[in-house]
């Protein structure tokens, strides 16, 4: 396996998916059944291989993370050769990013010695989709870019 097998109420909610991947197979409901009865260690192999298959097609679309702290932000462009980063760090212990007073505190002190902001960028290492998958296993999920975005046109215009 390559990533890691999504859990419960993600195979609940991808019930279609795995279905049309199992018939894909020519493995029907009732010989799924029989598998999963006689053969369990067949049928983890196909739950960790429709697993794989989810996360890649995830991660191939990804284009933005982001991850939030305490006292930090980590926003991520996730683009085809390199990823981009803007890192947010304040110096203010009383301040919680993960709460919504918190973020009103940046939206009002962002340009403030308070507040830290840094830019980088950094090539993948050897797969694109190791590295985001990396990223996610710490604890970035999956985002719109919205914020990114808003941050980006606030240092760079």
């Amino acid at each position: 396996m390559k990533y890691k097998r999504l859990t419960k109420e993600q195979f609940e909610s991808l019930q279609e998916e795995f279905a049309n991947f199992l018939a894909a197979q020519s493995i029907d409901k009732l010989e799924w059944d029989s598998i999963k009865a006689n053969k369990p260690q067949v049928a983890e192999q196909e739950l960790d291989v429709f697993s794989d298959l989810i996360w890649e097609g995830v991660l191939k679309n990804c284009h933005f993370l982001e991850h939030f702290s305490k006292s930090h932000i980590f926003l991520f462009h996730c683009q085809d050769k390199f990823i981009q980063s803007i890192i947010i760090k304040s110096f203010d212990d009383s301040i919680d990013f993960m709460s919504k007073e918190g973020l009103k505190w940046l939206g009002d002190n962002l340009f403030t010695p308070s507040v830290e902001i840094i830019t980088g960028k950094k090539e993948y290492g050897q797969e694109r989709n190791d590295d985001l998958f990396q990223l996610i296993v710490q604890g970035a999920i999956l985002s719109d870019g919205q914020l990114y975005l808003q941050i980006h046109d606030l240092i760079f215009k």
